[in-house]
């Protein structure tokens, strides 16, 4: 494996460069806030003075940080990545952000004769820890095939979706679907509480239906005892649905439920709930069917 660099270790970052240590990468890290690179460190990464520190260090680059402006910043701001990366070096973006943005920072990088792959993620906190992610991939032929190593040490399914910018349509796609599932979830447990059915029951009797899912099976738990730890947080996923919508509103299609969907998180966000897990969306179902927060506390962990 190539001369891998790390910029962003967050929740997902910090598991995903830990996942290509233990690949046997030569990993170089760097994070905004200092303190983050410690445990990696650790694990025998080396920690650089800045994004253009990293890149300098590095045949490949991979950045993980939060939104388009964050992308940009440490691409092209002070000490950036493109101020250190040298002719045929390659950065692989995983954040999620604007496909148009991502299209323009390819061209930005190509002129200095550095590639440019996104490459955004889905699984949450627990896949990047598993490094079982799945990774919806946007760029050339040749450039995906040379991140494909990297992606494949970080997560299980590696789809090439087609040119700059597909991987982060291909994940607004994923941010409306999931949105979709948690709101069903919620509203059926939230139903299945308010008539008296036994939580446990009730999940374990859906699990063998046709309205099993993975929401349903590693977020009842927490939607039922209205806990939300995080996993993935809401207040990302708003974002998230925000680039989906733009995209619906630039091709004239109409995405009613992931225009409820985000009002309702607009609601929790001014609620205080931006950083809980997204499964708090049933915190929001709960308000307005004036659910009792107390009722329908889980007996059975297998429903986590």
């Amino acid at each position: 494996m190539e001369r891998i660099g790390f910029v962003g270790l967050g929740t997902m970052g910090a598991s995903m460069a830990a996942n290509l240590l233990r690949a046997g990468a030569h990993l170089t890290v760097w994070n905004r806030t200092p303190g983050r690179a410690g445990a990696l460190v650790e694990l025998g990464a080396t920690e650089a003075s800045s994004p253009a520190d990293v890149a300098a260090r590095s045949e490949i680059t991979v950045i993980c940080v939060s939104d388009t402006p964050d992308v940009e910043d440490v691409l092209f701001g002070a000490d950036g990545i493109a101020a250190g990366a040298r002719p045929g070096g390659l950065v692989i973006d995983c954040s999620t952000i604007s496909p148009d943005a991502t299209r323009d920072f390819g061209r930005r990088l190509a002129e200095q004769g550095v590639g440019l792959v996104d490459a955004p993620v889905s699984g949450g906190s627990e896949g990047a820890r598993l490094g079982t992610l799945s990774m919806f991939v946007g760029g050339s032929e040749s450039d995906v095939a040379r991140a494909t190593p990297v992606l494949g040490a970080m997560g299980k399914t590696v789809t090439h979706l087609g040119p700059l910018g597909s991987g982060q349509a291909g994940k607004a796609v994923n941010q409306v679907m999931i949105a979709g599932a948690y709101l069903g979830v919620a509203e059926g447990l939230v139903l299945g509480l308010k008539v008296g059915l036994d939580p446990a029951n009730l999940v374990a009797a859906l699990s063998a239906g046709g309205a099993q899912s993975w929401t349903l099976t590693n977020r009842s738990g927490r939607m039922i005892a209205d806990e939300y730890p995080l996993g993935f947080r809401l207040a990302l996923h708003r974002k998230d649905l925000g680039i989906a919508l733009e995209m619906a509103g630039e091709t004239g299609v109409m995405l009613p439920l992931a225009m409820l969907a985000a009002a309702l998180e607009d609601r929790l966000l001014a609620g205080g709930h931006g950083d809980e897990d997204m499964s708090v969306l049933a915190r929001a179902i709960r308000e307005l069917a004036a659910a009792d927060p107390a009722v329908g506390t889980p007996t059975d962990a297998s429903v986590e």
